[in-house]
């Protein structure tokens, strides 16, 4: 009974530390200089208006580094490369106002969709993005703030 125990106690020990290893580590510092990160909103319709997070280098981005996703706002967007030291992602807003049947008769809202909240992946203010990118094909991730909105001209 005593192996039982102990094979039990370093199962569960081996289970606690490989979801303490799988937790993502975010960087303090990005391995290249960042000049600025600013987002712009624009507004495609009636219904949709897009978000568009520009990440500026100092210098062209090291060939070791990659960029992929960015998490911004409860949404992700793949990083693309507008040129070799500025890179952009796009992130499409639906306007989310529906309207509501509200009645004292509860078969009457029968209709109404109960609001989708997603769970963010990180835990982020409304000016703060974690940035995944690709060093020497590892994946690391950098979060970024104090994210400015700047206007569309």
């Amino acid at each position: 009974m005593k192996k039982f125990a102990a094979l039990i106690s370093i199962f569960i020990f081996v289970i606690i530390f490989t979801f303490c290893a799988m937790k993502q580590q975010l960087q303090t510092e990005f391995p290249q200089e960042i000049k600025s990160v600013f987002y712009q909103k624009e507004k495609i319709s009636n219904h949709e208006e897009e978000i568009q997070i520009y990440i500026e280098f100092k210098k062209p981005l090291a060939s070791p580094i990659k960029l992929e996703k960015i998490y911004f706002q409860n949404q992700t967007a793949v990083v693309v490369q507008v040129t070799s030291s500025t890179f952009v992602a796009h992130f499409k807003e639906q306007n989310k106002n529906q309207d509501l049947i509200l009645d004292s008769n509860p078969a009457k809202e029968y209709g109404n969709k109960a609001p989708v909240i997603a769970k963010s992946t990180f835990d982020l203010k409304r000016d703060e993005a974690v940035l995944e990118y690709k060093n020497n094909n590892k994946t690391q991730f950098f979060k970024i703030t104090n994210i400015i909105e700047k206007t569309v001209k």
